[in-house]
């Protein structure tokens, strides 16, 4: 419902000329992981009741005065859920009627499929674009694993001030407005005043924002459900981030997620 009210804001504001819709684009990425992570917080409370208590402290401490803090501990381990195993066990949750459980094995081996997805695009993307480096530690999948839906991939690249992430995701509100701008074509018409434009990366049309405090961004619809972003930082012209933005091969990008 978050996800339709958000994009319905979205075409009003854009229908309203493009002086309202500047910065759009920018904006819409901070509030579609506001969204996904309340969403993910509400089923993970519902799941596991691992809600915050309340009458915690502001730092997230609970029980009586005086508890000792946690010192130890290795974390969570970051594993894909199995796909195969989790596809065995809504099998055998269905054959006994279990069907809450095999629901949830079923989720698990969909989440399972994208982040593996995920992870074959990421092997695809260039290990170095116009002059800066992968910052490895930096790659990350991440997905609600619900109906297909929430896969963002995302990878940055660096060189002294300057800076590239690249964002590919599947997300219907960023892609909604990205749309909206480019089906309207009073939009494209260039002043004084314009910080956003139309333009093409390899032949696929998309939106190239600049902002002064955070450089460029360039959004291009890939498939129906898709859309890749380039956030430029310390990028001499609009040509050299779009440049950057030729590096990567979009047509294989769509390949490896299904789109068309």
């Amino acid at each position: 419902m978050k996800s339709r009210i958000l994009v319905s804001v979205i075409a009003c504001v854009l229908l309203a000329g493009p002086a309202v819709a500047q910065g759009l684009v920018g904006r819409l990425k901070q509030k579609a992981a506001q969204i996904g992570e309340n969403a993910l917080d509400k089923k993970i409370d519902q799941k596991t009741g691992t809600g915050q208590p309340s009458g915690n402290t502001p730092g997230g401490t609970s029980g009586r005065s005086g508890a000792p803090a946690n010192e130890t501990g290795e974390g969570l381990i970051v594993t894909p859920p199995d796909v195969k195993a989790s596809m065995a066990d809504a099998e055998t949750s269905f054959k006994a009627q279990q069907y809450a459980d095999a629901r949830f094995a079923l989720r698990q081996a969909m989440l399972g499929v994208e982040m593996e997805i995920g992870h074959e695009v990421l092997k695809s993307l260039p290990k170095s674009v116009a002059g800066l480096s992968w910052i490895e530690d930096a790659d990350e999948v991440t997905s609600m694993g619900w109906g297909w839906v929430g896969l963002t991939i995302n990878r940055e690249y660096e060189a002294g001030k300057k800076y590239l992430a690249v964002t590919i995701a599947n997300n219907g509100a960023m892609l909604s407005a990205v749309n909206m701008y480019l089906s309207n074509p009073g939009y494209a018409s260039s002043s004084g005043e314009q910080n956003m434009k139309q333009i093409k990366v390899k032949d696929h049309r998309g939106v190239i924002q600049y902002e002064q405090s955070t450089g460029y961004t360039v959004s291009v619809p890939i498939g129906q459900t898709s859309l890749i972003m380039w956030e430029g930082r310390n990028f001499a012209s609009e040509q050299d981030i779009l440049n950057a933005a030729s590096a990567f091969d979009i047509d294989a990008i769509m390949k490896k997620l299904g789109e068309k």
